[in-house]
């Protein structure tokens, strides 16, 4: 269900909007207003993200992007943790 919603405007801007008849300008304003929206959201995603970096004590130089190779390495070293301790844990058994 949709909802009627009343802009005010310039009378100069409305007589150039009058010379783009071809133009939906309530879509342009719906467009623009959900846009707005998804950035101002965004906004508020990041503000969480950076308090959870905060509060997980992790530096924020820790979360920079990482060459091939050191990614690689990275890999190599969880995977070797994670088969110690899978290994631990049937041995315990």
């Amino acid at each position: 269900m949709s909802v009627n919603f009343t802009v005010r405007i310039p009378k100069k801007l409305a007589e150039r909007m009058r010379k783009h008849s071809e133009i939906n300008w309530s879509e342009v304003v719906r467009r623009s207003i959900e846009e707005y929206l998804r950035m101002l959201e965004e906004i508020k995603y990041r503000e969480h993200s950076e308090e959870l970096i905060e509060r997980l004590g992790v530096s924020k130089d820790d979360l920079r992007p990482m060459s091939a190779d050191e990614e690689m390495r990275m890999y190599e070293l969880m995977r070797e943790r994670e088969w110690k301790r899978l290994s631990s844990m049937t041995q315990a058994q």
